[in-house]
């Protein structure tokens, strides 16, 4: 298990890749497992994926339908309440979208975060106001206590890069389109570059930009994407496998398969040697915030 605040995002997802480990050596495909257990395929997917708890008697007759030994079924029972445990982040659930806890619990957890950004800055790296403006852009029908609930949530995870025991490693690169954008307008975009610069002073956080002069990079055509790394267990493996999520308009994609870690690993190494290097990049983030405070 992972040291530290972790919610149930952890043990969700390795009960789900147990019970589909023991499904794949019954010989059941989804459908046939829904059909014994008389759920929705929809159902056994989204245990399999980790974005549901799950009680023990459940786990239990999942494990009698998998054939599933005693003793592995006591320790799934005992695993799965431990998938009840409530994260900080259960306080905004009246304003957390669909699943996107799943992605909270994980950022969580992680112990390194990558991030290829050509659309906006990454949520970790976003002020108050600069927030504020994609909230209100995105959901223009919700009111304005609940933008400034969003807000909160959204600078309560940013504790991560400035915690005091074991701070996320985290590292961006962000297009020279996403500092164009004036989001919010120019004084709010002053104030978020200002913020960019700042952010990159501190150990953990490293912040690079893909200029457009630097030419074809294979994050142009990989769009947007972040790579969790989590902590090693006490064997020295990661408690949890590397994760690359890739949000969309209507869902996100969580991608965890050796394969297609690797394929975007090796993306955001080309980005990250194409871009510029840190200081170089702080003061590309600095001229142009100077123009912005030109207007």
């Amino acid at each position: 298990m992972v040291d530290g605040p972790t919610g149930s995002t952890v043990p969700r997802r390795q009960l789900g890749r147990y019970l589909r480990d023991l499904r794949n050596q019954a010989g059941l495909t989804v459908r046939a497992a829904a059909r014994e257990l008389e759920r929705a395929e929809a159902t056994i997917w989204r245990i399999e994926t980790g974005q549901t708890s799950l009680r023990s008697v459940d786990v239990e007759i999942m494990c009698r339908v998998y054939g599933a030994s005693g003793e592995v079924t006591m320790a799934l029972k005992a695993l799965a309440k431990e998938t009840k445990a409530k994260g900080w982040w259960h306080a905004y659930g009246d304003v957390i979208a669909e699943g996107f806890d799943l992605f909270i619990g994980l950022e969580e957890s992680a112990e390194r975060l990558d991030w290829y950004k050509d659309d906006l800055v990454p949520g970790l790296l976003q002020t108050p106001d600069y927030a504020r403006a994609i909230i209100s852009a995105h959901l223009p029908d919700v009111g304005p206590e609940e933008v400034e609930r969003r807000v909160q949530l959204r600078m309560a995870r940013q504790v991560l890069l400035s915690r005091f025991f074991k701070p996320l490693e985290f590292s961006a690169v962000v297009s020279e389109s996403v500092l164009r954008y004036p989001v919010g307008g120019y004084t709010v975009m002053v104030e978020q570059l200002k913020h960019l610069a700042d952010v990159s002073g501190l150990p953990n956080v490293t912040i690079r930009v893909a200029p457009f002069d630097a030419g074809l990079h294979m994050g142009v055509v990989s769009g947007a994407f972040g790579i969790m790394r989590f902590p090693c267990n006490g064997e020295g493996r990661e408690a949890e496998p590397s994760t690359v999520y890739v949000e969309g308009l209507t869902g996100a994609l969580y991608l965890d398969k050796p394969a297609e870690f690797e394929r975007y690993d090796r993306v955001f190494k080309d980005v990250w040697h194409t871009a510029l290097d840190e200081n170089k990049s702080k003061r590309f983030i600095m001229e142009l915030a100077g123009k912005y405070a030109e207007g």
